[in-house]
């Protein structure tokens, strides 16, 4: 199959991404959470269907498009974990006539525009900061979070489902431990914010973010996990700790089209425009990495190179520091592995995959 690649390919190893889609499956089961996986990594029909396979029946998504592409793929509970747009509100009625939708609100401008503006029922969840500094509501300003519940509390056709995050500020962190801390800190306000309403039990506590959910093993208080990257995971989660290089279930395949000697680096064909231009540094020499070389076997992809990375990206062009040995190794014409940062930027640039048993597998248009 790796000698009818010519251009990049993003390869799929489907065995592991079962096994990973399993393993955070497994988890959740045993900790008596809702498994509600955020598909904005994957963007497929086919691979979706993998997670049904397992027993998923409800899904994260982060845009009202992409919730039309899994609703008309069968899919009828379905959060948009994204600050609603109140633009779209025709398309989310349109959607709700069908399918049931949680949406995000973290102002009271927008929940009055649902309230508004809304046909049929919906979930809200209001959206708290608890540290990452993105979107939703400071977890300190209790009154304010008080002041959206009671609007929420207005309206029969907008239904307050609790309270969700997102602890972003993990992929700033260098270890299991500072994630843990994180993730304890995380569940420890959203309690105490939960704890403020009377009749709370009802209320949801829902957490979205790969790294805790695959190092913690205890999630005391929360209902549900919407974890997304760990279907492929990457070598930003690797770097952190979130997984083993073992488990990284996507590469990109790029042709060689040039050697420098004098430099010790080879171009591929395969630039930003396929794998973005995310890095990491590394810890050796601080130097920027833009993802990690493999070789290709008979079944899969070999573990990282040593001493060999993307070390500049433009459009097209993909420059990679190469060990000596594998310089003289690796020719113009062979096809060789690159190990994403960031595999969900690189699939949404892909836009479809290879899988090793020669499938073609479509992500939403």
């Amino acid at each position: 199959m790796i000698s009818k690649i010519t251009s990049p390919t993003l390869l799929l190893d489907k065995k592991k991404c079962l096994e990973n889609i399993k393993n955070m499956f497994e988890k959740a089961k045993r900790n008596n959470l809702t498994f509600r996986p955020h598909f904005k990594t994957p963007q497929s029909a086919i691979i979706g269907n993998w997670f049904r396979e397992m027993g998923v029946n409800k899904i994260t998504v982060s845009s009202v498009k992409m919730a039309y592409y899994f609703a008309s793929n069968g899919w009828d509970d379905i959060t948009i974990a994204f600050p609603f747009n109140i633009l779209e509100v025709n398309d989310l009625n349109n959607l709700l006539q069908h399918t049931k939708i949680n949406v995000l609100a973290d102002d009271i401008l927008t929940i009055r525009y649902l309230h508004n503006h809304l046909h049929k029922p919906a979930g809200v969840f209001i959206k708290i900061d608890t540290g990452y500094k993105r979107s939703g509501v400071n977890v300190e300003n209790i009154e304010y979070i008080k002041k959206l519940v009671r609007e929420l509390n207005h309206n029969s056709l907008l239904k307050f489902k609790g309270f969700l995050t997102h602890s972003g500020q993990m992929y700033d962190v260098s270890s299991k431990a500072e994630i843990l801390k994180i993730h304890n800190e995380t569940i420890e306000k959203l309690l105490a914010i939960k704890n403020k309403f009377t009749n709370s039990d009802d209320l949801i506590l829902s957490i979205g973010d790969t790294p805790s959910c695959s190092i913690a093993d205890s999630f005391p208080g929360i209902d549900e996990i919407r974890p997304g990257n760990f279907v492929f995971y990457d070598i930003m989660q690797e770097q952190i700790g979130s997984c083993e290089f073992s488990q990284i279930a996507v590469t990109l395949a790029c042709p060689v089209v040039s050697k420098n000697a004098d430099r010790n680096e080879i171009v591929v064909y395969g630039g930003g425009s396929h794998l973005s231009k995310e890095y990491i540094r590394r810890s050796s020499d601080n130097e920027k990495v833009f993802g990690y070389i493999v070789k290709f076997d008979a079944n899969s992809w070999s573990e990282p190179i040593p001493d060999s990375y993307v070390c500049r990206l433009s459009q097209e062009h993909g420059i990679v520091k190469i060990s000596d040995t594998e310089f003289q190794n690796i020719q113009i014409g062979d096809v060789i592995g690159i190990l994403p940062v960031h595999s969900c930027l690189t699939a949404n640039l892909m836009k479809k995959y290879l899988s090793l048993d020669g499938e073609v597998i479509p992500m939403m248009a």
